[in-house]
């Protein structure tokens, strides 16, 4: 597919080539022995490995850009104001239990502000982007979010606390005040997908706190591009640097946001 700018293109062929390596390592998980360090230190390899090939690939067309990825200490590039914010394997758990449903996600930051976005699903062969102002894509069809009017016909999606994070008292309070409203919500472990899935309709909105920078970058693009409305927790808040977020299309998304904000 040779659609956009030379640097979204260069995304995308960075993400197919890191979701190469990590369908083999993929198939390899299933012949591990079920035991927490064994699987633990393959994915790990997996991981870093991935985000070797993205790092080689960008930085080797553009060795001037910075480059932030969660497997390795960021670099600062000799252009200030360009970098690439990376998250080579988003749903790692899920991952690590043979679960097909995580993506690679990759993103151009200009300015301070977030202008193309790559997430790539190599399981299903799902590639999401876009570039700002452009609109948003999946493969060659063209993204918008979903149509829906009533909460009660809406499914949304989340992320939830595990390992005894202190965080699950706040989850709990969200999804008392969500459940009640909605045809369901869902909790798929990919914050990236999560994010896609919305600019593509298959969910209403998304929400999510502690996430990291890597997790939502692209995302956030490329939901807003296919025209739903994103902010933090707080609306003058920028979800890159808290962490936090609300995300739906434009007629629910005052309704939603005030659900989880008055608690």
């Amino acid at each position: 597919m040779a659609r956009g700018s030379a640097n979204l293109n260069l995304m995308m062929k960075a993400a197919r080539a890191a979701g190469r390596t990590l369908v083999h390592d993929f198939n390899e998980v299933e012949n591990l022995q079920v035991s927490v360090k064994s699987a633990g230190d393959f994915v790990s390899k997996a991981d870093t490995k991935a985000e070797r090939t993205i790092r080689e690939t960008l930085m080797d067309a553009r060795p001037n850009y910075g480059f932030l990825g969660e497997e390795s200490t960021e670099i600062t590039g000799t252009d200030p104001t360009r970098r690439w914010i990376v998250d080579p394997l988003d749903g790692t758990t899920n991952f690590l239990h043979g679960l097909p449903h995580w993506a690679v996600s990759i993103a151009l930051e200009h300015k301070g502000e977030i202008v193309a976005g790559v997430i790539y699903d190599p399981i299903k062969d799902e590639l999401f982007w876009a570039e700002k102002g452009e609109g948003a894509w999946m493969n060659d069809r063209r993204m918008r979010v979903s149509g829906r009017r009533e909460m009660t016909e809406m499914i949304f999606a989340t992320g939830l606390p595990f390992a005894g994070r202190a965080d699950l008292s706040d989850s709990l309070k969200d999804l008392a005040l969500v459940l009640p409203t909605c045809a369901g919500v869902r909790r798929l472990g990919a914050a990236a997908l999560d994010l896609a899935y919305v600019a593509a309709g298959r969910f209403d909105g998304f929400w999510e706190r502690h996430l990291k920078a890597w997790d939502i970058a692209a995302g956030l693009l490329i939901v807003r591009e296919a025209g739903a409305l994103v902010e933090g927790m707080t609306p003058e808040s920028n979800p890159l640097e808290t962490g936090e977020i609300i995300c739906a299309g434009e007629v629910i998304f005052d309704k939603f946001a005030k659900l989880l904000r008055n608690r």
